[in-house]
């Protein structure tokens, strides 16, 4: 029976420090939910301040947040210390960038961004999309 865990720690324990396991694109969590008065977005960005994220609006209707989540990258000399082992890295690290196309009503001009517990909160207010105006023809 003691056979079993040693042979799935074997086989799993090279994966864990692979640097392959922690990719170097990030692709943070999103939520996108829409009422009567705006678009809300939530972003998971844990461990990073407001400072290291960038969120812009291309050509008028491309929501991008950016940025780069630092983490223990053992190739570096810096991260190595003396008498340490690392034995499993799985907290992400790497550049991100998350775009979302915007709809017709959104007013990209009176965005809103915010900041807290590692959650970054966008609100984009909404406008009303006028109708075309219809003309009935009378045929003769």
């Amino acid at each position: 029976m003691a056979l079993i865990p040693q042979l799935l720690e074997s086989i799993f324990q090279p994966l864990s420090l692979n640097d392959s396991s922690t990719s170097k694109f990030v692709n943070p969590r999103v939520d996108w939910k829409e009422n009567e008065d705006a678009h809300v977005f939530k972003i998971d960005l844990p461990g990073l301040n407001k400072e290291e994220i960038k969120v812009e609006i291309e050509e008028g209707k491309v929501l991008q947040i950016s940025g780069e989540i630092k983490g223990v990258d053992l190739n570096k000399e810096d991260q190595k210390k003396e008498n340490e082992t690392w034995r499993r890295v799985e907290r992400p690290r790497g550049k991100f960038c998350r775009r979302f196309w915007l709809p017709e009503n959104a007013k990209i001009d009176e965005v809103k961004a915010s900041m807290e517990n590692g959650v970054l909160t966008l609100t984009i207010p909404k406008q009303e999309i006028k109708k075309p105006e219809v003309k009935t023809i009378e045929i003769n």
